[in-house]
């Protein structure tokens, strides 16, 4: 064994996750700091480093903007905090669409800097092959299926999928190759209801919806939404928590006792010590 310190606790990985498909829920949100991440960790059975934290921390208008050193500095936050939670590192646009070996690169450079158990990738037809070359080569995978945030440029926006026919059919199948590629786990976001259920029930690993369906395998959710962060929310998520009106509240009442002088008061102010004193 090494010298260096090892982590005594049980960490979730991949087997554990696919292992709970038609099992208990499981339980996922995003995850971006290293505070962030020490909260969640008793809580969730996944945390993602989603690169939703373009638009949540850094103000980009979609999450085509991250970059592969982005995701690897946030993936190092929370790895330093995580100890029982499966962490999964996003892979940002551009690092996984072309050659499987440029994925393979991007994804080992991922998984060594930060320490995670495995990368997401959103799938498609082009994506596929790279699923399969990246778990025979150790990489463990979870895939992205329905309205991928990716693809925002292509699909003129974030719209809901799976309304019609054709669109279910294709999703249906990218699902079922994704998960015959080798993926542990597939997240399936913004689809109709009925949809979800049905790749639910199609495939062999656990699915994890996000704006899809309570009958999926877990559910996941941007950390930020449903903490009340922000003032709009998408549809699909349900508020726990006001945190942008107690911020607020927080930050006002500071303001004004600063202009009224009524901080610092004695309580948080160093006074010097007297001349006896040892």
């Amino acid at each position: 064994m090494s010298a260096q310190r090892q982590d005594t606790g049980k960490r979730l990985a991949a087997p554990d996750i696919a292992a709970r498909k038609g099992g208990v829920p499981i339980v996922c949100l995003t995850a971006y700091t290293a505070p962030m991440a020490e909260l969640l960790d008793e809580h969730c059975d996944l945390m993602l480093v989603g690169d939703s934290v373009g638009m949540v921390v850094h103000g980009l208008p979609n999450t085509v903007g991250v970059t592969l050193e982005m995701m690897i500095l946030h993936g190092q936050a929370v790895m330093r905090t995580a100890r029982r939670a499966m962490v999964v590192v996003d892979m940002p646009f551009g690092s996984y669409e072309g050659a499987p070996e440029i994925a393979y690169a991007n994804a080992a450079r991922v998984m060594k800097e930060t320490g995670c158990q495995a990368v997401k990738v959103e799938s498609g037809p082009t994506v596929v092959e790279t699923i399969d070359y990246l778990v025979k080569r150790g990489i463990p995978v979870m895939g992205h299926v329905g309205l991928r945030p990716q693809a925002v440029n292509v699909d003129g926006g974030f719209k809901a999928k799976g309304r019609g026919a054709d669109e279910r059919a294709r999703i249906l199948a990218e699902a079922k190759a994704t998960a015959e590629a080798g993926a542990f786990a597939v997240v399936v976001e913004g689809v109709a209801e009925g949809l979800a259920r049905e790749i639910t029930e199609a495939i062999s690993v656990p699915t994890i919806g996000i704006g899809a369906s309570s009958g999926c395998d877990g559910q996941i959710l941007v950390t930020d939404d449903m903490l009340g962060l922000f003032d709009w929310t998408p549809k699909f998520v349900r508020r726990y928590a006001d945190l942008r009106g107690e911020i607020t509240k927080a930050v006002a009442g500071y303001a004004e006792d600063v202009r009224q002088r009524r901080f610092p008061g004695p309580a948080e102010i160093y006074f010097a010590k007297a001349a006896n004193a040892e």
